[in-house]
């Protein structure tokens, strides 16, 4: 179903932005590339661990034959050392989406990752969160002493959305809702509210895949054993012969966080494969519950369309309709 969005129409002055959303495993990267290939279109990548170089069997990387078919942006732009936020990102992304339009091609937003999406979609300001390092400083020590739980807890009175919102496990966007209402003493979850509402640059066409909730788990759980045999153990293994550290932001990913104990011989590897396999389904359905919140955004049910050029045809069908 789809939220009419009156800016949208023939006389928008603003540049198009197509967007391919969706939970893991739905199938975003396909219909992305179908698309671009369709419309003559180039593809940035809106996924907060495929920036890292390395990083390619636990983060489902587009392969690069399929890179040769499509121009790919915002892929392997930063090593696994380095730390990757969300204004980072968005700076980043934004410059891509612009050039591309600049040469009078459609820029194709395509990833799973909803804050990011969010933040290039709207141009989220992020300059008022510049944060009081030593109270960051305090935040962190108190998490290694009691848990991420517990800091969790302290969202609790201050900002109850962002508590409901922001996994425990989160520790950065914990620690950064904090900050901002030490800093503030205003609610982060208000301030995005705020944010979220403006309009956006761009004439954005705002796609959301879906799937039965069933499948998509089969899915996730197979793309896992997949991810195994193709080698994600060893791939872990490398990065950390690289230099890289479990606290780094690149090493909180999916895959990566939970098999970085078993190398260490910490942990069994069937338990962390159940756990990877868990926390994706978990994060599928987080995800899900991010874009229901979004506005103007149109939903297509995989089981509508039973192959991908179907799913191609109402992408570009609702595309006309809406021009």
């Amino acid at each position: 179903m789809m939220n009419e969005n009156k800016n949208q129409n023939l006389k928008d002055p603003r540049p198009p932005l197509i967007v391919i959303a969706g939970p893991t495993a739905v199938g975003k990267s396909d219909l992305a590339i179908r698309l671009a290939e369709k419309i003559g279109g180039e593809i940035v990548s809106c996924d907060s661990m495929q920036v890292y170089r390395g990083m390619d069997i636990g983060t489902a990387k587009v392969t690069r034959e399929e890179r040769a078919l499509v121009p790919h942006h915002m892929i392997d732009i930063l090593d696994p050392t380095e730390p990757c936020d969300v204004r980072f990102f968005k700076d980043k992304a934004i410059a891509c989406v612009r050039e591309i339009q600049s040469r009078g091609k459609i820029p194709i937003l395509c990833g799973g990752t909803g804050f990011y999406l969010q933040a290039v979609v709207r141009d989220i300001d992020f300059t008022e969160e510049d944060g009081d390092m030593a109270y960051r400083k305090a935040l962190e020590e108190e998490a290694d002493r009691l848990g991420n739980e517990a800091l969790h807890e302290k969202l609790k009175k201050i900002d109850p959305i962002s508590y409901q919102t922001i996994h425990p496990n989160n520790r950065k966007r914990v620690i950064r809702a904090l900050e901002f209402y030490h800093k503030s003493k205003e609610p982060i979850s208000l301030h995005n509210e705020a944010e979220h509402e403006k309009e956006s640059p761009f004439h954005t066409f705002f796609f959301v895949l879906t799937d039965d909730r069933a499948l998509l788990y089969q899915r996730i759980n197979e793309r896992v054993d997949r991810m195994m045999e193709e080698g994600l153990l060893d791939e872990v293994r490398g990065l950390l012969e690289q230099g890289c550290q479990p606290e780094m932001t690149s090493m909180q990913g999916i895959g990566y966080k939970q098999l970085i104990p078993v190398i260490q011989g910490k942990a069994d590897l069937n338990s962390a494969i159940d756990t990877i396999k868990k926390e994706s389904r978990h994060y599928a359905k987080r995800q899900l519950t991010w874009f229901r919140r979004e506005k103007d955004v149109i939903f297509l049910d995989r089981r509508d369309y039973p192959d991908g050029g179907r799913l191609l045809n109402a992408v570009l069908d609702r595309i006309h309709e809406i021009l």
